[in-house]
């Protein structure tokens, strides 16, 4: 019985620090991608602000061929909702256009429902190097609400997602310089 309650001692003590550590672990993170792009930024810029063009480039996107999406609004335009529900790796959620500045910059809002629920912000920016050049800059940036901003002390979000975002970024290079 001494063994039983040490062992429940032990167990519950660990839990009261991680959740102590928690208090001042932080609760946010931000990472970004980017590539060039041999083409004009207007060509580059008209291709990335339709959310359904994500279908052919993005890794997220990606990851379950049989996903059921749902569009809500016209795409390209500020309040363009594009909804998911996929497979355990997809999950769920919706992606909203909330600001469009013309070949520059498209502010992306997701909301993910599954596996677990949260906000991001998931901007796409677009600078003309030349005539014929383009960087594309894909970023994302969230929060982790108490406890569970533990994980980010466990996680590294830029690994994680930075791969994801690397991949996306040279699937898009390669169909926009084959056209």
């Amino acid at each position: 019985m001494n063994i039983l309650l040490a062992i429940l001692g032990i167990i519950g003590g660990l839990i009261a620090l991680l959740l102590l550590i928690a208090l001042f672990t932080k609760k946010s993170y931000t990472i970004s991608r980017e590539f060039l792009i041999e083409k004009p930024v207007r060509e580059v810029f008209t291709y990335i602000k339709h959310l359904k063009n994500q279908d052919h480039y993005s890794k997220g996107v990606m990851t379950d061929p049989n996903m059921k999406k749902q569009y809500r609004g016209m795409d390209g335009t500020p309040g363009f909702i594009y909804s998911w529900d996929g497979n355990k790796q997809a999950g769920k959620g919706e992606q909203e256009i909330k600001k469009i500045i013309e070949d520059k910059k498209l502010d992306v809002e997701i909301r993910f429902i599954r596996p677990f629920e949260g906000i991001a912000q998931a901007p796409l920016k677009t600078q003309s190097l030349s005539s014929n050049q383009t960087r594309v800059t894909w970023g994302m940036s969230s929060s982790m609400k108490y406890p569970m901003n533990i994980m980010l002390m466990f996680i590294d979000m830029n690994k994680l997602l930075g791969k994801d975002l690397d991949e996306s970024l040279r699937n898009l290079k390669s169909i926009l310089e084959r056209k």
